[in-house]
């Protein structure tokens, strides 16, 4: 565990505005949040607003790690009683700590061992929407995405010195990024104060960045969008967040899917989906009938004699296909009655009628009445 002086004296939770059992989503969020309300960018020759930054990403840097915010509860929960009025002597409840956990309290909090320094930094994720067309979510499609974001500095590479410098190792850290305070049988470490805890000195800084390595642009990414997706599904792209600090990986870039709808077709999952218009005849006598497709030539449905308004067809494997599986087309067969009609189709209408034996509202009438007579 690498106990810092510091996280007896500050709550990191209070700093983001969270509560104590806060999720890792929360808190990142949290800090994206203050992050953007005082980055120096936002804020030039703003003292108190870069302070704050720096407040914010320290308590990020604890929290957002599982492994340091559980080290940094550990220690909060020993209070600020821990400490006595001379600052080396030390309380502690046994209780407090299971199993090997105590050893490694004081196996890395006692001197003698060198203390964890600065290590590098994940780069923030990053959400964006695409837009696609019903039949780009169908087929899958290669694509460009267009943002702006935090990048890698185009003119200094990331490294935060101006052009032809280079960045120097810090001689107070020794570019370990935190430096040590001995008080007694203790030793505790911080981040170094003249290098910010980043280990390097920049003597001169990137004109574009201002030696933050980082600049705000607008860049392309492109983007594999899988046969299939979803509207609303999220494509992760691994690496194409914000740059890391101190050689940390970059974030992921969260993409999320916006499908317009098909004027003719419809989608359920791996299936597609069409409503049919047909005429009275073709329902009652049957027959073979063209339906549409997504792509490629129509395909033949036959339709059995007596066919119903509403009824539900399948056509396999003419849905959405993807590298495993193909869905199906469920074709909803709909029977259209004519606003107008001719001299001859009324006077055929009108011979169907009068050879009809039954009405089908027959046996709704028999049993209205039995019902009205009990």
């Amino acid at each position: 565990m690498t106990a810092q002086r510091e996280w007896f004296e500050k709550d990191y939770y209070a700093v983001l505005g969270v509560a104590k059992d806060a999720s890792a989503k929360d808190i990142t969020k949290a800090y994206r949040k203050l992050a953007r309300q005082y980055h120096p960018d936002a804020n030039p020759n703003n003292a108190a607003a870069e302070e704050k930054f720096k407040e914010v990403s320290a308590a990020y840097d604890v929290l957002g790690d599982e492994s340091r915010r559980k080290e940094y509860d550990e220690v909060r929960r020993m209070g600020p009683g821990a400490f006595g009025p001379g600052g080396g002597s030390f309380r502690f409840d046994p209780s407090d700590f299971g199993g090997d956990g105590l050893g490694d309290l004081f196996g890395q909090m006692f001197g003698g061992q060198r203390k964890r320094a600065a290590g590098p930094r994940r780069g923030g994720d990053i959400e964006a929407t695409l837009s696609l067309r019903f039949e780009e979510a169908v087929h899958g499609i290669t694509t460009s995405l267009h943002l702006t974001a935090d990048s890698d500095c185009s003119g200094c590479a990331g490294s935060g010195a101006r052009p032809g410098t280079t960045p120097q190792r810090c001689p107070e850290c020794y570019g370990r990024g935190v430096v040590e305070d001995n008080q007694g049988p203790f030793a505790f470490s911080s981040p170094c104060p003249r290098c910010s805890g980043r280990g390097v000195l920049i003597e001169y800084p990137c004109a574009t960045c201002r030696g933050t390595g980082i600049e705000r642009r607008a860049r392309e990414v492109k983007v594999r969008i899988p046969a299939g997706v979803l509207d609303g599904q999220r494509i992760r792209l691994k690496g194409k967040g914000t740059p890391g600090r101190n050689g940390g990986p970059a974030g992921d870039l969260f993409v999320q899917c916006a499908v317009a709808p098909h004027p003719v077709f419809g989608r359920d999952g791996a299936n597609l989906s069409i409503n049919l218009p047909i005429t009275f005849t073709e329902a009652a006598l049957g027959g073979d009938i063209d339906v549409p497709t997504l792509d490629g030539p129509a395909v033949t449905l036959r339709l059995k004699p007596g066919t119903q308004s509403g009824s539900r067809h399948r056509v396999k494997g003419k849905g959405v296909a993807t590298s495993n599986s193909a869905g199906d087309l469920i074709v909803t067969v709909n029977v259209v009655v004519p606003q107008s009609l001719s001299d001859e189709e009324r006077e055929a209408i009108s011979r169907l009628a009068d050879a009809q034996s039954s009405s089908p509202r027959a046996h709704l009438m028999s049993s209205a009445t039995k019902s009205g007579k009990e």
